[in-house]
């Protein structure tokens, strides 16, 4: 609902051929669990794993133009992240602003579009700022696009649009028998994006997570115990192979999907 839309992806720098003659998901969505507890079993501060998962961030964002993926999905934050210990929730947004700094060119230079969706106020008017300025910077760039999910909850994403909706209605832009799925997934966050074609959870936790609610309806699911920061080049194939081998039948049967 009033969604600017982004131009149409190409390829642009990031292009390459697939890494092998296979089934390459349009959007990858990604929940990067498992910092805190690699920090820990290495005796170092839980600050220390979610420094070296940016990294990991940097290197599947790689991974991804190379094999083709036109959009990937980050959850670098949840809305039910606020109850972590405050001098984590400090060094989070701290990485957070550093990160929002210091990407900008690197995106420019592969031709990545950032989008962030989320409440992502209560960090303060300085990341509101620097989002601002790497959304309208990257905004025409065409190889891939990049979202990251901050103070995002899928049922707050679900209520914003029900509330959305609801005012349309009252306005008299529309009546509720518009409605549709089509209707309530542009009224979403994600209503300029795909629905993810594969699902990655790291950590060894087997759950969504109020992540992506409606949008991952009909996603495939990968789940691996590899924490975040460990999440390699050989998880990312071991993910796609496994994509490759769904049959995605929204339905029907393998009879008429194998037509």
């Amino acid at each position: 609902m009033g969604v600017k839309a982004p131009p149409p992806i190409d390829r642009g720098e990031l292009s390459t051929e697939p890494t092998k003659n296979r089934l390459v998901p349009r959007h990858v969505a990604v929940v990067m669990d498992g910092n805190g507890r690699w920090a820990q079993v290495r005796g170092k501060a839980r600050i220390q794993g979610h420094r070296r998962g940016v990294e990991t961030a940097r290197q599947l964002t790689s991974l991804c133009g190379r094999a083709g993926v036109e959009y990937l999905t980050l959850f670098a934050f949840s809305s039910e992240n606020w109850k972590r210990p405050p001098e984590e929730v400090r060094f989070l947004t701290r990485l957070l602003i550093s990160s929002l700094e210091n990407e900008i060119s690197r995106l420019q230079e592969n031709q990545i579009r950032l989008n962030v969706i989320g409440d992502f106020r209560p960090f303060g008017q300085k990341v509101e700022e620097l989002v601002a300025r790497a959304r309208e910077q990257t905004f025409s760039n065409t190889a891939m696009t990049l979202t990251i999910a901050l103070n995002y909850g899928g049922r707050w994403d679900l209520t914003n649009a029900v509330r959305e909706l609801a005012t349309a209605c009252e306005e008299r832009r529309m009546t509720a028998s518009d409605i549709d799925e089509s209707i309530l997934s542009q009224a979403l966050s994600t209503g300029n994006l795909p629905d993810p074609d594969l699902f990655i959870r790291t950590g060894g936790e087997i759950r969504l997570s109020n992540f992506l609610l409606w949008q991952l309806a009909y996603t495939e699911l990968f789940f691996t115990d590899s924490l975040w920061p460990d999440f390699s080049e050989e998880h990312f194939e071991q993910a796609l192979d496994a994509y490759q081998r769904r049959q995605r039948r929204f339905g029907q049967t393998g009879d008429q999907v194998t037509t």
